[in-house]
């Protein structure tokens, strides 16, 4: 017995899953279907409501243009009758009234071809009969009151005046008819919209039930699988806390690494630079030894170029990336060490304008090289005999975006028959350093002495962004 069971029980469930599929789909498909058809209903009802206000519409201006011409005739043979001015003025405002009247009639009939084409043979009589009146009015007003008699006496006016109103009351009457089937139409798209909305609703609830059904299977389902998951969920959180746990100890391992590569990269540079301050200190030793003034004159710019080498190093400090730099720390430290250096500090004050800029490490001192020529050049040439002034240090992205390097002075200027550039080596090494990023040097000098010395720098690496999107240490 208990074997026919549980073999009669895995036929069973495919029959009643394939029957709540079949349910699903039919009742999903009813609702669609029902959707679609309540969508379009709704369309047509929209459609023959609008046409429904346009029918009132045109028949109201119908109206209202009979109104005005059986105003402005009436108030025409009063006039005529009696030669009372009085009735000239609402004559003349009825007048107005019809030709108002008219073009409303004409803008609410124009989308249909059929009434545009009624209404134009329409307006043709009311053109003839307002002609008529103001023509009679006319010979009256100007005291030929026999002709505007016998026109009157001859009854085409007042024919006229009856084939008007009746086209127009026909008029009227077909548009009251045309309103009628209209609501007529709308009623029955109402009833059918009903009928769809009763059937969408009939689909749903057949759906809601087969859904229903559904997630009472799935629920039963859900919580089998809750158990094994839970089971699995222990077993894999064992496994996160061993990963976690390693990938902590190689996050710290790394940290510890990249701290102690960026000590060493330190290390390195301002090893370097105490190497050639070494060397800077030699050359002043060989500097004092030597007698010869143009030895002395060498020495001295070699000492300097070497200096401003070693003062580039030894203020070179590595972002977090350990490849970047701010531009703006790292030449205010530069210029400090030329203050610091130059026997000319008290009398030439030494400025430092720079942006916030990130640049590559590695071409931070080739920067500060051609810092230190153009502000040493300032210092030799700008200034002589004890002269005060100014030396401005500027680091900045131009109009185009462009990082670019400027030193301006306030001194003499340059002397006439020398051309811009033209120099010694120190010219020489700021244009072959200037050509590395792509830039050339320009020498301006102002109108009241001076001179500015512009070098773009188009290929500065690493000057895309400002230093504080960058990585911090």
């Amino acid at each position: 017995m208990s074997t026919t069971t549980s073999s009669a029980q895995p036929a069973v469930r495919p029959v009643r899953k394939a029957g709540q599929h079949f349910a699903t789909l039919v009742s999903l498909a009813l609702v669609v279907v029902a959707g679609l058809s309540a969508l379009f209903l709704v369309q047509g009802v929209d459609s023959q409501m609008n046409d429904v206000l346009r029918s009132y519409e045109v028949r109201n201006q119908a109206r209202e243009l009979t109104i005005a011409l059986s105003e402005a005739e009436s108030n025409q043979r009063g006039y005529l009758l009696t030669g009372n001015e009085d009735y000239l003025e609402p004559y003349e405002r009825a007048s107005s009234t019809i030709d108002t009247r008219v073009a409303a009639l004409i803008e609410v009939t124009k989308s249909n071809p059929a009434q545009s084409e009624r209404v134009k043979s329409i307006v043709g009589q009311i053109n003839i009969k307002t002609a008529e009146m103001a023509r009679t009015v006319e010979l009256y007003s100007t005291q030929r009151r026999q002709q505007a008699q016998n026109l009157t006496d001859s009854g085409l006016g007042a024919r006229m005046m009856e084939e008007v109103r009746g086209t127009l009351e026909q008029f009227i009457t077909e548009e009251n008819a045309n309103l009628l089937q209209r609501n007529e139409d709308m009623e029955g798209s109402r009833r059918w919209l009903v009928a769809a909305i009763l059937a969408a609703l009939a689909g749903a609830a057949i759906l809601g039930v087969s859904l229903l059904g559904r997630t009472r299977q799935d629920i039963n389902m859900l919580s089998r699988n809750q158990s094994e998951l839970r089971s699995q969920n222990e077993t894999l959180e064992a496994r996160v806390r061993e990963r976690t746990q390693a990938l902590e100890e190689a996050t710290t391992h790394a940290e510890r690494e990249r701290e102690r590569v960026e000590a060493l990269l330190q290390d390195t540079n301002h090893r370097i630079g105490n190497s050639l301050a070494t060397v800077s200190s030699l050359l002043g030793l060989q500097l004092m030894r030597s007698k010869s003034g143009e030895v002395r004159e060498a020495l001295e710019a070699a000492r300097g170029r070497v200096h401003a080498i070693a003062s580039s190093h030894r203020r070179l400090r590595l972002g977090g990336d350990l490849e970047t730099t701010d531009a703006q720390e790292f030449l205010n430290a530069v210029l400090d060490d030329l203050k610091g250096t130059t026997t000319d500090a008290g009398a030439i004050e030494l400025v430092g304008e720079v942006e916030p800029i990130v640049i590559n490490a590695r071409d931070a001192t080739t920067i500060g090289i051609v810092v230190g020529e153009l502000v040493t050049n300032a210092y030799k040439h700008a200034f002589p005999n004890g002269r005060r002034g100014r030396i401005v240090v500027k680091l900045f992205r131009n109009g185009a975006g462009v990082p670019t390097l400027a030193v301006e002075d306030d001194g003499q200027g340059m002397a006439e028959g020398i051309e811009a550039g033209d120099g010694g080596l120190g010219s020489v090494i700021i244009k072959q350093l200037a050509q590395q990023f792509g830039g050339v040097p320009v020498y301006e000098g102002g109108a009241t002495g001076g001179l500015t010395v512009t070098v773009p720098l188009p290929n500065l690496e690493g000057a895309g962004k400002p230093a504080s999107e960058t990585p911090s240490a």
